[in-house]
């Protein structure tokens, strides 16, 4: 396995390589966000993590130039800060999971192992799934409303697939959350809320049939039935 490490300070970095090293992995360290994404290479790594505070363009500008290129590697972002900004700019450009520092090297492993076993299962693609005027293209990664595209970034496109995949079943915020990021973390229900509206804004706003639904006290689905 190839972990790719964006990470500048110079003495976390040789300790992260070395933890994973002790792991059976194999840790590329890199000190420059410009630097790192020039040589990038498409679906070459297993997992990358990225610090965002870094020289060169920062960790969320590398994320989403890896992105660019290759959709299906996991990104973990690394940073001193846990402002909501922040996590909402790393999950919007493409990171799959964020860590805030100072973290213990476990639990930066049990995120790697999460993703990685998340990535080996096989994913059964519909080609399209239909809800009323509402058309999404799995394979593609895009979605039309009324034969319109809607722009959607990874994890809104991932949270209406979570949605659609369920068929009119009020899905709760902890369920939602397990989901787009594989573990339960209590700040990630809180976020959901934000998605959402991110959703029906894009999705329902300026049509008279809304089709993202909320049971209260229960949860969220998506259905054309009132």
């Amino acid at each position: 396995m190839k972990i790719l490490l964006l990470e500048d300070d110079f003495t976390l970095s040789k300790e992260i390589s070395a933890f994973f090293t002790s792991k059976k992995f194999e840790c590329i360290p890199y000190y420059d966000g410009s630097l790192l994404l020039k040589k990038y290479f498409p679906y070459e790594y297993d997992l990358v993590i990225l610090d965002i505070n870094v020289p060169g363009l920062n960790g969320i500008e590398v994320c989403k130039g890896i992105r660019k290129i290759d959709i299906k590697t996991p990104i973990i972002m690394l940073t001193a800060f846990s402002e909501i900004e922040d996590k909402l700019s790393s999950f919007d450009n493409g990171a799959d999971d964020y860590l805030v520092k100072p973290f213990h090297f476990e639990e930066l492993y049990a995120r790697v192992q999460s993703l990685l076993r998340r990535k080996e299962v096989p994913q059964q693609v519909e080609s399209k799934i239909v809800i009323r005027d509402l058309e999404i293209f799995e394979e593609d990664m895009k979605v039309f409303k009324s034969g319109e595209e809607i722009k959607l970034t990874p994890k809104e496109f991932k949270l209406i697939l979570i949605l659609a995949h369920a068929k009119g079943k009020v899905l709760s915020k902890q369920f939602i959350a397990e989901k787009l990021w594989d573990y339960h973390i209590e700040t990630n229900q809180n976020t959901i809320e934000v998605y959402i509206n991110f959703l029906r804004k894009k999705i329902d706003k300026d049509h008279e049939v809304k089709l993202i639904r909320t049971k209260v006290g229960y949860g969220y689905y998506l259905s054309d039935q009132e």
